[in-house]
């Protein structure tokens, strides 16, 4: 696996008001990585997110992209670096098509769609079938299947991907678990923050446990997988 980091966060906070969201935050993705943020709702996993994204103001710390300080610079030129938020609920466009959400993903790309949208029917051959249907009529399945089109179409170094099974079947979690296993395959590298603690480390190499806005745990996915505390607190005994 490389190792070169394509996103490193060092010792941020942020807070909202009086009360502090995220502590002394401190975390690494390498190049080719799945890495995923577990712990409870609440815990700071998608404020941490967010963060990178430029949403949230940060009061110390720094965070680089690909060797860039990104710290205080604007959302929009964040996501024009390459980094893409899959956010939790999915954020599709209820409606517009298919084909104009996706389009949406790519507003900041001069070169020529097509082969982005090619990769996404591709990978999702059901939104290239239904891709002049109203998003809002797609099941959740298809709904969180457009959502990660979406963001596969702003052509990303990096996908964040925000509680991508919240709200789906069982046979539904294992698809997209396979999927996101496949996008890495090809060379994607992802930030996965996800309650379902099991299926994410089952997929991920490395991991960071959130609590209240702070890191307590971090090592590569057995490690977290088999630490007794994991176990009792996200793994069911």
């Amino acid at each position: 696996m490389a190792k070169n980091s394509v996103l490193k966060v060092d010792d941020i906070s942020v807070s909202y008001g009086p009360v502090k969201a995220l502590r002394h935050i401190s975390l690494e993705v390498n190049q080719g990585e799945i890495v995923a943020l577990i712990g409870a709702n609440g815990a700071g996993k998608s404020t941490l997110l967010e963060t990178v994204l430029g949403i949230h103001h940060v009061d110390s710390g720094t965070i680089r992209f690909m060797g860039e300080d990104i710290t205080r610079t604007p959302t929009d030129r964040i996501v024009a670096s390459g980094i893409c938020l899959i956010p939790e609920g999915r954020g599709i466009l209820s409606l517009m098509t298919v084909l104009e959400n996706l389009q949406l993903g790519a507003y900041h790309l001069e070169a020529d769609i097509n082969q982005y949208l090619g990769r996404v029917s591709h990978h999702f051959p059901v939104l290239g079938e239904r891709s002049k249907q109203m998003a809002g009529t797609l099941s959740g399945g298809e709904q969180q299947m457009l959502s990660i089109g979406r963001g596969l179409m702003s052509a990303p170094k990096l996908m964040m991907m925000d509680e991508p099974s919240l709200g789906l079947s069982p046979v539904l979690v294992a698809e997209l678990f396979k999927i996101i296993v496949d996008l890495n395959k090809e060379g994607y590298t992802i930030l996965l923050s996800e309650q379902n603690a099991r299926k994410a480390l089952a997929c991920a190499h490395r991991g960071y446990v959130f609590e209240i806005g702070s890191i307590v745990l971090s090592g590569t996915a057995q490690e977290l997988a088999s630490d007794p505390r994991v176990h009792q607190a996200y793994l069911g005994g």
